[in-house]
């Protein structure tokens, strides 16, 4: 905008609005559905609902720190964890009354979380882009919850030229300040959507490991066709397990729209 453009009319932005499009300027959006729309909010729900069970668990364990009740094991909230939870006894009735309190919190905030995963098991055969979501599960690291995400966040994956496309959409991509001669990188653009880039990034973990098919990995690839388990297999072998190129595994998900 020029410095000196203070007025903004309703004819001012479509004359701006015309010239623009004559020139090709204006990209093209893609508009998801109503049921497109619906299976994320429920995807995001699961989200939020997930954020509220972190927030009760550290609640539980700050509460449990400031009055020296330590865990001496790794807290995976797994069986031992919790035996040793429900034996922590305080010698106030109020103070037990709080760790009830907390501990009842984090069970709801449990039940939450498994009602909504159910849900969107239930309601997934019946959408759209469930084929393509079960594709994207070949990949390693990739079970339903975060194929389910990305997919639901993403949308139409045709709308992709090329991978860097999809990355800049996502907000992997480093970003960059030049200028003349100079050139400076920085931290990732966190672009489009934080809920896909963050199930993506947690995805990615399981690739600095090497490469091989796990028996669950096995079990999602055996509905699929050959053509999506040579490509799965083939970023695992060329360009992420063997060379550690972890940002590779982002723009895999292109080769499988």
């Amino acid at each position: 905008m020029k410095s000196g453009d203070r007025v903004k009319t309703d004819r001012r932005d479509a004359v701006m609005l015309a010239k623009l499009h004559r020139a090709g300027e204006l990209t093209a959006v893609w508009v998801p559905d109503a049921a497109h729309e619906a299976m994320r909010d429920l995807v995001r729900a699961r989200a939020t609902a997930l954020r509220v069970l972190g927030k009760a668990r550290h609640h539980l364990q700050g509460f449990l720190l400031r009055h020296g009740r330590i865990y001496p094991g790794k807290k995976d909230w797994i069986g031992p964890y919790r035996r040793w939870l429900a034996m922590v006894r305080f010698t106030h009735p109020a103070q037990q009354i709080v760790l009830q309190d907390h501990l009842d919190a984090v069970a709801d905030a449990e039940v939450r979380v498994e009602r909504l995963t159910g849900q969107i098991a239930d309601l997934f055969p019946g959408w759209s882009l469930a084929p393509v979501a079960e594709a994207v599960q070949a990949m390693r690291g990739v079970a339903f919850i975060v194929a389910v995400t990305v997919v639901a966040e993403v949308g139409d994956f045709h709308r992709f030229d090329n991978p860097r496309q999809l990355m800049a959409h996502l907000g992997p991509t480093p970003s960059e300040h030049s200028g003349g001669t100079s050139a400076r990188r920085g931290g990732i653009t966190k672009a489009g959507s934080g809920l896909a880039r963050r199930a993506l990034i947690e995805g990615a973990w399981s690739y600095r490991m090497q490469a091989r098919v796990s028996p669950k990995l096995h079990a999602r690839l055996e509905p699929l066709s050959k053509a999506v388990r040579d490509i799965a297999w083939k970023r695992q072998l060329r360009t992420l397990c063997l060379r550690g190129r972890i940002h590779q595994y982002f723009s895999s998900f292109a080769s499988l729209r």
